[in-house]
C-alpha cells in the first residue's frame, strides 16, 4: 500500500505547468483519504508510509492534505493524527497539531474516559485491559500480567482498533478478568514500574502511551505505601509520570 501511496504523492506534487494528476490518481487518493476516518489498518498505513518518507516528500504530504481536506467530509483530525504519531519535527509536529486543533472533531481523552478490566490468578500473577480513547471511534488497548510487587510479565499494546472491531474480553491467557476501578488498576501498574525499577528492568515502552493516566490521580496513595517507595528513589505516581519521557515503542513481552 505505501508504494500506491508514494506514487500518488508524486503525480500530485508536480511542479506547476506539468501534467495535471489523472483522474484516477485523484480518485484514489480521495478514496484513500475518507477511509481514514473508518479504517485503522488504512491510519496504520499512512502512518507508516509516512514516516518512510523524506523530508520533502512529508511536506508534500501535508500540502496535499492541506489541498484536499476541505473537499473531503472527513473530519481533519482523522487525516493528521495519524502522521502525527510518528512525525517527530518540531514545525511539522506544530503543523498537524495546529489542522488537528482546528477540527470540532478532536478533542484530548482524558482519564475518565479510558476502560479497565483486571483479575488476579491462583499464583498471584495479576492481568489487565485498558482500553483509552484516541480521536473520533479509534482507540489503543493494552494488556499486561504482573504483579504490583514484582514487575511485569508480558505487555501487549495495540496502538490502534476501531471500536466497531472490539470483542468483549473475559480473560488474559486464562487469567479472568471483569470491569475494574481505571484507578484500581493505574495503581497497581503504577507499583509494578516502581517493582521493575528496583530491579534495575527496562519499563515496558508501550506503557508510555498510557503515561496521560498517571499522575494526579495517584496523589493521595497511602502514605504507608509512599514512605517506602521514597527511599527507593522516588513514589509509584512519580515513577509512572516519568512514562511520558520515555517515547513509545512496538509490544514488548516478558517471560
Amino acid at each position: 500500500m505505501a508504494g500506491d501511496q508514494d506514487d500518488m504523492l508524486r503525480e500530485k506534487r508536480e511542479p506547476a505547468g506539468a501534467e495535471p494528476v489523472s483522474d484516477h490518481v485523484q480518485s484514489s487518493w480521495r478514496s484513500w483519504l475518507s477511509a481514514l476516518a473508518t479504517d485503522a489498518e488504512a491510519a496504520m498505513a499512512a502512518a507508516l508510509a509516512y514516516e518512510s518518507l523524506s523530508p520533502e516528500a512529508r511536506d508534500a504530504w501535508l500540502d496535499a492534505l492541506d489541498a484536499d481536506a476541505p473537499t473531503l467530509e472527513v473530519p481533519r483530525v482523522a487525516l493528521f493524527a495519524p502522521l502525527l504519531a510518528v512525525e517527530s519535527d518540531p514545525g511539522r509536529r506544530d503543523r498537524i497539531e495546529a489542522r488537528i486543533a482546528s477540527d470540532p472533531h478532536a478533542r484530548r481523552a482524558g482519564y475518565g474516559d479510558a476502560q479497565a478490566l483486571r483479575g488476579v490468578a491462583a499464583d498471584g500473577t495479576h492481568a489487565c485491559v485498558i482500553v483509552a480513547p484516541l480521536y473520533l471511534d479509534f482507540v489503543q488497548m493494552i494488556v499486561c500480567r504482573y504483579t504490583p510487587g514484582g514487575g511485569f510479565v508480558t505487555v501487549r499494546h495495540d496502538p490502534l482498533r476501531h471500536v466497531g472491531t472490539l470483542t468483549p474480553v473475559y480473560d488474559v491467557d486464562g487469567v479472568v478478568v471483569e470491569p475494574t476501578p481505571l484507578r484500581i488498576v493505574i495503581e497497581e501498574l503504577a507499583h509494578a514500574v516502581l517493582a521493575d525499577r528496583r530491579r534495575h528492568q527496562t519499563t515496558p515502552p508501550a506503557l508510555a502511551s498510557f503515561a496521560h493516566l498517571f499522575g494526579p490521580h495517584l496523589e493521595d496513595v497511602d502514605d504507608d505505601d509512599q514512605r517506602p517507595c521514597s527511599r527507593e528513589g522516588g513514589g509509584p505516581s512519580e515513577d509512572a509520570r516519568s512514562l511520558a519521557d520515555e517515547g513509545d515503542g512496538p509490544p514488548s513481552g516478558r517471560a
